[in-house]
């Protein structure tokens, strides 16, 4: 790596340097795995935040770690699952290192089906998840039962139709884990992380400017800056204002103090989760909203959800509310995961709009964007990559 004149640090901390060879723009999750994997690679790497780590999205309550529905498998459904079944052993592994717990559990997930309806789809699932959840001689199940799997959890009169146990869901603490990846970074060899230290624009040509007006030079750049990565993005390449590459979905979401088992399994029942954690709270959320008036408010939205929770949890109809939660998460313009370079500029990569996806994906996607960042092919759904989201924006201006 070159190591020109350093740069003064706006944020107080020791001074930035002037060139690296990977800058990666944002301390979430993605930003932290694809740090945490250049570490293993012994990349140089400076990682900037416009504010602390993990203060956005990735900050949240919920945790819950889900696959897709089992039937019409895809690449995509499968890149998922293997993403949710390796990040077991490469969360272990960062816990062994750090000595830290990210309240990782493979706790499986109870839906209720309120519908007879829903009973007969559900039946089919469980069909398809013998042949799609079976990898490496682990069989996980889509079973549908007439009474919850366990007892003193789940309301029975809930599942009108039955209720479906998925045992291969799993749930995280979202803070504890952004937690325990910034210390291993911290204790790293090969990545420096800044906090408060904002980028307001990114030339493709290799330039990155600060929110102070200096620069930093790189060699390549990963954006993974949650929601405020689309207009990032959208500025470098001077992409028509008569579209958005993603845009920011509001998410509320409650913690309530209920010294809950937990080993008991994720709730959700048409949008709603109930997790309940390792340090005796439990969960609740969450909302979508893409039109909203304050991002970071919460409102009687929050409110249904916590009732609905109760109600189909009765152990938690006393628990008090500890935290109103609500943030933004970035929802890329095709749905999906935006991951890669540019296909003109690579050496801009994007890493981002993960949604609801990111906790259970990041590690993933870090090793594709990497892939990208060494000149190495991609291994990711056609979809997720950023080459196909330009495409649908394309369509839509």
């Amino acid at each position: 790596m070159v190591k020109a004149d350093s740069l003064p640090d706006q944020t107080g901390q020791s001074p930035l340097p002037s060139s690296v060879s990977l800058l990666i723009i944002g301390g979430g999750i993605m930003g932290l795995w694809a740090a945490v994997k250049a570490e293993r690679l012994g990349i140089d790497t400076l990682l900037v935040d416009a504010g602390k780590i993990g203060s956005g999205a990735s900050g949240g309550l919920l945790g819950a770690l889900m696959s897709h529905m089992p039937d019409r498998w895809s690449d995509k459904k499968q890149f998922q699952f293997d993403a949710l079944l390796n990040l077991e052993a490469e969360i272990a592994a960062v816990e062994a290192e750090t000595g830290l717990s990210a309240g990782y559990r493979r706790c499986g997930r109870i839906i209720p089906l309120p519908k007879p309806h829903l009973r007969t789809i559900a039946e089919r699932h469980q069909n398809d998840a013998l042949s799609n959840w079976s990898t490496d001689g682990h069989q996980f199940h889509w079973h549908v039962l007439d009474t919850p799997p366990v007892n003193g959890w789940v309301d029975a009169a809930s599942g009108e139709a039955g209720f479906v146990y998925d045992t291969f869901a799993a749930k995280v603490s979202p803070r504890a884990f952004v937690a325990t990846l910034e210390v291993y970074l911290r204790q790293s060899r090969h990545v420096r992380l800044i906090e408060n230290c904002g980028v307001t624009a990114l030339d493709p040509n290799g330039t990155a400017t600060l929110a102070n007006g200096e620069s930093i030079h790189f060699g390549h750049a990963m954006v993974s800056a949650g929601h405020g990565s689309f207009p990032l993005l959208g500025d470098a390449f001077k992409l028509s204002s008569g579209a958005k590459l993603g845009q920011p979905v509001k998410g509320q979401a409650a913690l309530l103090q209920a010294h809950i088992d937990p080993s008991m399994p994720v709730v959700f029942l048409n949008g709603l989760y109930v997790v309940p954690h390792e340090d005796g709270t439990v969960a609740i959320g969450s909302t979508s909203e893409e039109e909203f008036d304050d991002p970071f408010t919460t409102d009687e939205r929050l409110e249904t959800l916590i009732a609905q929770a109760r109600q189909i949890v009765p152990s938690l109809e006393d628990a008090e509310v500890i935290e109103r939660w609500a943030g933004l998460r970035p929802k890329a313009i095709g749905r999906d995961p935006m991951v890669g370079p540019h296909p003109n500029h690579p050496r801009v990569v994007a890493h981002t709009g993960g949604f609801k996806v990111s906790f259970g994906l990041a590690h993933r996607l870090a090793d594709a964007a990497l892939d990208a960042v060494l000149g190495k092919p991609m291994q990711v759904p056609t979809s997720f990559t950023f080459e196909d989201h330009i495409r649908v924006f394309n369509q839509k201006i």
